[in-house]
């Protein structure tokens, strides 16, 4: 049997529009004019099983991490037209091919991969077992994650402001507009969940005058906060907490969680709520910044299901979900929130990918030395698939401000219009530096 031959017959939909290379050198164009400028190689014959039903997410990302499968171009152009693809076209002749193959390809695997996916242990979102998902996604390296992040290592969305030139400058205008909608201000005390690596607690400290505290389960963002904020960062305090355990200390004026909540679960939604809502003084704000689902529970790739687990829960983030923003917005509520303003920054998430993606293709080579072949892959694919997603509208994110009325319904300091929280430039953020310093 002539594999290439049927192999070539899988790729036969016109919907499809990138090109296929396979392992002989065989290139497949597009069967119609295509903007798409990215090929998929089939680099072994033993990708071919990855293909044929039943086709799953994970075992197509997992033919990508072994190396059978490839990109080579435009990796969010090729991701975002395999969404439009019908799908490969199996024959009989192919199918029992790739029955043949199927034990070459777990045989030609064995001691070769390297454990990247997540094992945890314990209940589901309990404490500990959040620590463990936390702290398999941002312990992975700091110096791997320093390739791709701006210098400030902000890993939200960030906010391209008209203006914006880089990245780093569209992560501090996210930074000042959180700060904004927030209406922090001089000597408040302000919370920050989930703080990641210090950048905001950093920034509401110096550019508003506030006593900021971050909290984090990561050991590695512990230390490495704790090492930025020593060198110029005063009224700035991360601790290693989590925000079920906050319920006994002093009440907050303002408090962010950002991208944070998709560690939460929907069976912990109330309680998240219940304590944020719990640690805000009466009049006091939250600022809600989350990834959310809008697709319906349809796959990204509607040729594919998700038996077995989907490929970033599995690689990426453990046990992470992602909510409709409604979901969200109802279980605020319950808690005793009043919803002020909720505003999408999906394209400015699909764009911020995208550049967390240029970024690491570029130095992927010290990507490999720094956390091995297979988990530079998961990470090339995840950030292209995000930014895929983002841009489809399949996932979106949030910005939800939140009040917490006082006992006469009043709430302090929130903006009547917009305007107020763009009014000014990225560059103007480093003069609010200097005016509360």
């Amino acid at each position: 049997m002539d594999l290439v031959r049927e192999t070539t017959q899988l790729f036969e939909s016109g919907s499809r529009e990138f090109a296929v290379r396979l392992w002989d050198g065989t290139v497949l164009p597009p069967p119609r004019l295509s903007d798409v400028r990215a090929t998929l190689v089939l680099a072994t014959p033993r990708a071919v099983h990855a293909l044929l039903p039943p086709t799953t997410e994970l075992g197509l990302a997992e033919a990508f991490l072994d190396g059978d499968l490839e990109i080579e171009g435009d990796t969010i152009g090729l991701l975002a037209s395999a969404m439009r693809w019908e799908g490969p076209r199996p024959t009989r002749t192919t199918i029992l091919a790739a029955l043949r193959i199927a034990a070459s390809r777990a045989l030609g695997r064995l001691g070769e991969r390297t454990n990247i996916d997540a094992r945890l242990r314990g209940r589901t979102h309990s404490v500990d077992r959040d620590r463990q998902a936390v702290q398999h996604h941002y312990d992975v390296s700091d110096d791997f994650y320093r390739l791709f992040l701006d210098e400030e290592m902000v890993y939200s969305c960030a906010y391209f402001a008209p203006g914006a030139r880089s990245l780093e400058e569209a992560q501090k205008a996210k930074l000042e507009l959180v700060c904004r909608k927030l209406s922090l201000e001089k000597g408040e005390r302000f919370l920050d969940v989930g703080c990641g690596w210090g950048a905001l607690v950093a920034h509401a400290a110096r550019c508003h005058g506030a006593t900021a505290i971050g909290i984090t389960l990561s050991e590695n963002q512990l230390t490495e906060a704790r090492r930025r904020l020593a060198s110029g960062a005063p009224g700035a305090t991360v601790l290693a907490e989590d925000y079920r355990k906050l319920a006994g200390v002093e009440r907050f004026h303002k408090i962010a969680s950002v991208g944070m909540m998709e560690h939460v679960g929907l069976r912990r939604l109330p309680e998240y709520f219940a304590a944020l809502h719990r640690l805000l003084h009466p009049g006091g704000l939250l600022l809600n910044h989350a990834i959310a689902d809008v697709s319906a529970d349809v796959p990204a790739l509607r040729f594919t299901s998700q038996r077995g687990g989907g490929f970033i829960d599995r690689y990426i983030f453990p046990d992470g979900e992602l909510l409709p923003i409604g979901t969200v917005l109802g279980a605020a509520e319950r808690a005793g929130f009043e919803v002020r303003d909720v505003e999408s920054l999906r394209e400015h998430y699909a764009e911020t990918c995208a550049a967390w993606l240029e970024r690491l293709e570029q130095r992927f080579d010290e990507a490999e030395r720094l956390v091995g072949r297979r988990r530079a892959r998961a990470y090339r694919l995840y950030l292209a698939s995000s930014s895929a997603q983002f841009q489809a509208g399949r996932i979106s994110v949030f910005q939800a401000l939140l009040a917490k009325p006082d006992e006469k319904g009043r709430v302090h300091a929130v903006p009547r219009s917009r305007g107020e929280w763009y009014g000014a430039r990225p560059e103007e953020v480093q003069k609010g530096s200097e005016r509360t310093g």
